[in-house]
């Protein structure tokens, strides 16, 4: 397990300039965050520019070179620009944890998550609600969706269930996240991890450049603590 003390090198949206307001049991990351199955007030989500994406294009250059004969010839040369098509944005914010951790999801799957470095291969479900995340991982809503410019997060079991992030703690930078959704496959790259408390909802704010924020309860058997695993997208 690495450093718990590596700073989020994350472009995102960092602790807002008012604290967030949640109580003690506070649900902020599903998992242990629900854990205590107290009610908590809800937590608000700092806004965002959802209208700023832009596309880079390089500009087209133009070399103009001259060949010396006993007639004048001019050749011009045109490189082709360089374009980067532009990814879609995160246009939504994150919902504010839920008071009731074990209301019912009815929300289907939107698609596959899969961790080859721990040997998961496993539905990605919708929804933050225990009932959501005893049948596997679960996506933030509202938070960023695979392949979008924005922070996709994502929460699971470590000890109960089928504990699919258990081993969440051995993934090493360079390792690879893959989503499968309807838009593609998708693949992340752990960048780092950290060690957070239970009230650290900064953890899902939308983030300017594609991310991914996997976390669960730390250590194993406890909800004293989070671990956080940020990625960065590949392809």
């Amino acid at each position: 397990m690495r450093d718990v003390n590596e700073v989020d090198r994350r472009p995102a949206l960092r602790r807002p300039a008012v604290p967030v307001a949640i109580t003690v049991v506070s649900i902020v990351v599903a998992v242990g965050f629900f854990a205590m199955g107290g009610r908590s007030e809800p937590s608000t989500i700092a806004s965002f520019d959802a209208d700023s994406a832009t596309t880079t294009t390089a500009p087209t250059t133009t070399v103009a070179a001259t060949t010396t004969t006993t007639t004048t010839t001019t050749t011009t040369t045109t490189v082709a620009p360089t374009t980067t098509a532009a990814l879609p944005r995160q246009t939504t914010r994150p919902i504010d944890p839920p008071l009731d951790a074990r209301g019912a999801e009815d929300n289907p799957p939107i698609g596959r998550i899969a961790i080859p470095e721990i040997g998961l291969d496993s539905q990605l479900e919708e929804g933050i609600r225990l009932t959501t995340l005893d049948r596997g991982p679960g996506h933030w809503p509202g938070s960023g969706l695979p392949g979008q410019i924005g922070n996709v997060v994502v929460a699971g079991h470590r000890t109960s269930h089928n504990a699919e992030f258990r081993h969440l703690d051995k993934l090493e930078p360079g390792d690879e996240v893959i989503f499968t959704t309807d838009t593609g496959t998708h693949t992340y790259r752990v960048t780092g991890s950290q060690i957070v408390t239970p009230d650290s909802l900064w953890i899902v704010y939308p983030t300017d450049t594609p991310t991914a924020t996997l976390f669960a309860c730390h250590p194993l058997g406890s909800t004293a603590e989070r671990i956080v695993v940020n990625l960065a997208l590949a392809t």
